[in-house]
């Protein structure tokens, strides 16, 4: 007597789509089981619910999987939208904010006072493991003052730092208490002032000093096309899956501005010792675990020469 054929219905067809995705997401388990992942968190995905949460959910999964998480993250839209209502005017000078005094006292308060610990209460939700961190906090970032290029040229943008040095035993410490480090991007000089740091900067920096396996930077674009514009026309190429950073350094000049903080941040990442290096589309939901716990991967991936 032959077997009854099985009829497969709808829901047992979404089913085993279900245990096939968990079953591939098992080699990337395995690898990065118990290893430090350093996240940078920021763009659109910071200001839509839905991605928020997304987001949060995302990060409890790592955690719950055995990755070790770190967000840095930064807060343009809601310093923005301070600055707005305060009828302080904002302007931008090769991707980095022109910071005068007064701003910079709206971003310490907005990064510290608000968006971290908004990032804190949403990891939170699924259990005790997100801790607010700035860069102040047990002299995590030290930054000198930064001056941007412009045409060549370099231009006062007032208190905006460069890290020169990174003291990471606060955050490895939370890490070993199983906790979720949430950090926000500034950082105090030798000089005593307090700088505004670009959070792309802030977490290559860390993932160096953490010797991180990966560094994620979610941003609004896909990743890094290979041309900007396409051929004029205003409409971008194809994303480049994978660069050397090499390769990416001979491409910084003629990158956007807004690119540059990103791409230098994954250039610093995997010449400071950080194997793998990623630029992906926050705005899409779960870009993270699809980046992480998937064969093919999103965005563009940054590798050692």
């Amino acid at each position: 007597m032959s077997p009854t054929p099985q009829i497969r219905t709808a829901a047992s067809e979404a089913a085993l789509q279900k245990a096939a995705t968990l079953i591939e997401a098992l080699p990337w388990l395995e690898e990065f089981h118990g290893k430090t992942v350093v996240i940078k968190y920021g763009g659109h995905a910071m200001v839509d619910d839905d991605l928020r949460l997304a987001f949060a959910r995302d990060v409890a999964f790592l955690r719950y999987a055995g990755l070790r998480p770190v967000v840095v993250h930064g807060g343009g839209p809601q310093i923005n939208a301070h600055l707005d209502r305060l009828g302080l005017k904002s302007t931008f000078k090769a991707g980095l904010r022109v910071t005068t005094p007064e701003t910079m006292d709206v971003v310490r308060m907005v990064l510290v006072g608000q968006v971290g610990p908004d990032v804190v209460g949403l990891l939170n939700q699924h259990g005790a493991f997100g801790v607010g961190m700035s860069g102040e906090d047990a002299r995590l970032f030290t930054a000198q003052r930064k001056a941007a290029v412009v045409d060549g040229e370099q231009i006062d943008i007032g208190l905006v730092g460069e890290i020169v040095d990174v003291d990471s035993g606060a955050v490895r410490s939370l890490l070993d208490d199983g906790r979720i480090p949430v950090i926000s991007s500034i950082a105090r000089g030798e000089d005593g002032e307090v700088y505004n740091v670009n959070a792309d900067t802030a977490a290559g920096a860390l993932a160096a000093a953490l010797q991180a396996s990966k560094l994620v930077v979610l941003t609004d674009v896909e990743g890094l096309y290979s041309d900007w514009p396409a051929d004029g026309s205003g409409d971008p190429s194809e994303v480049i899956d994978q660069i050397t950073a090499d390769d990416l350094e001979k491409l910084l000049p003629d990158l956007s501005a807004g690119m540059v903080p990103k791409m230098e941040a994954c250039l610093r990442a995997v010449r400071g010792g950080v194997p793998q290096a990623h630029v992906l589309d926050g705005r899409v939901p779960h870009a993270l675990l699809l980046e992480i716990f998937t064969d093919e991967g999103i965005g563009t991936m940054v590798v050692p020469a």
